[in-house]
C-alpha cells in the first residue's frame, strides 16, 4: 500500500464544481478495521451539507466526503472483531463515516455486509445509507406493528423508496409525498398505495379522504409540515425527522393538538451515532432484509452513475432535488 490513492476534494463553503480529484495517502488501519478498495460510492445530502460547510465529520472520523460505499477487502487487520470474519477478495458494502469519495476507506469490520448474489457494485453502493436509515427509522426508533398506516414524505427519495418497500414488505399501507408525475409512477411501482403531489395537493387534506388517520409519519421537510403532520397522527402516533429542507426553523408547535394525540415526536440521524449503534443496528438489518435482495424482493433504486471526476454535476442534482433514488460515484 505505498502509492497514493486518489479522492474527492472539497473545501468548506465550496461550490459543487469546485469538487475535483486529488491524492493523498492510503489509510493504516486500526484494530477490528479492514481495507476496502473503493468500486463506488453513494451520493447523500448530508454529503452536500459537508461540503457546504454545515456538517462537519465527527470527530476523529476522515474529512473526505462519503458515507457508504462498495467494493473489495484488500487488507485485514491482525485483531478483528466481527463475528463474520472477513476475507481478502471479498466483495463488501456499507457505512462509513466518513472516506467514501475515496478509492480506499478503512472500515469497522462491523458495519461491513456481503455484496449480495447477482448484484453488482453500483447497486451495492446505494443500499447502507438509505435502507439502514429506513430500517431504522421503521423498526428501532419506532416499533412499526403490520396493518398500520405510514404517511412517507419526500417518497422519491433514497431514504423514501427504501422506506416503502420496507412497510409494504411488513404488511403496512403506504402514502407518500413528491413533487412530480414521474416520481409517484416509481413510489407506485413500488408499492406505495397512496401517491400525493404536493405542489398540487395537500397532503393534510387528500390523507383524510383516505385514511382514517397516520401511525407514522416519517419527515425529511420540517417548516410548515409539522403541525399538519400532527392533525393527520392517530392516537399514540409517531412523527419521525430525518432532515430539515425547508430550513432549521418550523412551526410554532400547537401543543394541544399534540397532547390531544398523545404524540411522540422524535429526531434521528445516523451517521452521529456510535459504533455500537451502528452495529447493531447492521446485524438487525442483515438478519431481517439482506437475503431478501437476493431474490429481488428489495432493490435498491440507483437514479444515474456518475465517473467520479464527475462528482461535482451529481452534487448540483442533489440540490436541485432532480432525483430519483440513488446517485452513485465510481472509480
Amino acid at each position: 500500500m505505498k502509492n497514493p490513492m486518489q479522492f474527492i476534494k472539497h473545501e468548506n463553503g465550496c461550490a459543487p464544481d469546485s469538487l475535483k480529484v486529488a491524492h493523498t495517502d492510503i489509510p493504516t488501519l486500526s484494530s477490528g478495521q479492514v481495507l476496502v478498495k473503493v468500486a463506488c460510492f453513494g451520493l447523500n445530502r448530508a454529503d452536500t451539507l459537508q461540503r457546504q460547510g454545515k456538517y462537519p465529520a465527527p470527530a476523529g472520523e476522515s474529512d473526505i466526503l462519503g458515507l457508504e460505499m462498495s467494493g473489495e477487502v484488500v487488507q485485514v487487520h491482525s485483531q478483528q472483531i466481527s463475528p463474520q470474519a472477513f476475507e481478502i477478495g471479498d466483495n463488501v458494502f456499507g457505512l462509513v463515516a466518513g472516506g467514501g469519495y475515496a478509492e480506499y476507506v478503512a472500515v469497522h469490520s462491523q458495519h461491513l455486509m456481503l455484496v449480495p448474489k447477482n448484484m453488482d457494485m453500483p447497486q451495492a453502493a446505494g443500499i447502507a445509507e438509505c435502507f439502514l436509515t429506513a430500517y431504522q427509522t421503521l423498526f428501532i426508533e419506532n416499533d412499526l406493528q403490520s396493518n398500520q398506516h405510514v404517511l412517507i414524505h419526500a417518497g422519491a427519495s433514497g431514504v423514501g423508496l427504501a422506506a416503502i418497500q420496507l412497510a409494504k414488505r411488513h404488511g403496512c399501507s403506504v402514502a407518500i409525498t413528491a413533487s412530480s408525475q414521474v416520481k409517484l409512477d416509481l413510489c407506485k411501482q413500488l408499492g406505495a398505495d397512496l401517491v400525493i403531489n404536493y405542489k398540487q395537493q395537500d397532503f393534510a387534506v387528500e390523507i383524510p379522504k383516505h385514511w382514517q388517520g397516520c401511525d407514522l409519519i416519517i419527515d425529511f421537510v420540517a417548516g410548515d409540515y409539522l403541525n399538519r403532520n400532527l392533525k393527520l397522527l392517530n392516537v399514540d402516533g409517531n412523527l419521525i425527522y430525518l432532515a430539515m429542507l425547508s430550513g432549521r426553523y418550523a412551526d410554532t408547535l400547537d401543543m394541544a393538538m399534540m397532547l390531544g394525540k398523545r404524540a411522540t415526536i422524535k429526531a434521528s440521524t445516523l451517521r452521529s451515532r456510535h459504533d455500537q449503534y451502528k452495529t447493531h443496528l447492521i446485524k438487525e438489518f442483515s438478519h431481517a432484509c439482506l437475503a431478501d435482495f437476493d431474490d429481488r424482493k428489495l432493490i435498491p433504486n440507483i437514479d444515474t452513475q456518475f465517473a467520479a471526476k464527475d462528482v461535482g454535476n451529481a452534487h448540483q442534482r442533489l440540490e436541485d432535488n432532480d432525483t430519483m433514488g440513488k446517485l452513485i460515484g465510481c472509480w
